[in-house]
């Protein structure tokens, strides 16, 4: 596959690249627990069909330690037994806000969830981190960037 647009080529683009690293920085420097981080940008990828970022995501999460049944059950969380409350509060947060623009909304009940297992400056780095992988995915998704190739730590 090629891609339709290389969004390093262009000074709008790339000048918009450079600052959604420099956001995903913040996040990495959050409280937000590093295993719970790589779960919602798998989700939110799987969600939004960004093959480079599933792909992406899946081999960060693998080189960091990640199980392979863990990353493997990620899009069917709902049934799987290997995730915890928390990490279960924070998918159901992450495909909620992920489907908002399918006339969803994030229920009172994932939204209690999420208090009962993060603290505010933990929920704060939840928010950032969905919100920014989904504009990575729309970014890769309209580009058609494509997938496969990626090596775990070649961006940084």
């Amino acid at each position: 596959m090629e891609p339709r647009y290389d969004l390093f080529q262009n000074k709008t683009t790339a000048g918009f690249v450079k600052r959604l690293v420099m956001a995903g920085k913040v996040i990495d420097d959050s409280t937000l627990p590093k295993a719970v981080y790589e779960l919602v940008k798998i989700r939110a990828s799987q969600i939004n069909g960004c093959a480079y970022c599933t792909d992406m995501h899946t081999k960060d999460a693998a080189h960091a330690g990640e199980s392979a049944v863990r990353i493997n059950l990620v899009a069917a969380w709902h049934e799987a037994t290997v995730f915890t409350e928390a990490e279960r509060a924070a998918l159901a947060l992450t495909e909620e806000a992920t489907r908002a623009a399918d006339g969803g909304r994030i229920s009172d009940d994932t939204w209690a969830k999420v208090r009962e297992h993060y603290d505010d400056d933990q929920i704060g780095g939840l928010i950032a981190a969905i919100a920014t992988i989904n504009a990575w995915n729309r970014l890769n998704a309209i580009a058609r960037t494509p997938a496969g190739d990626y090596v775990p730590g070649q961006w940084g």
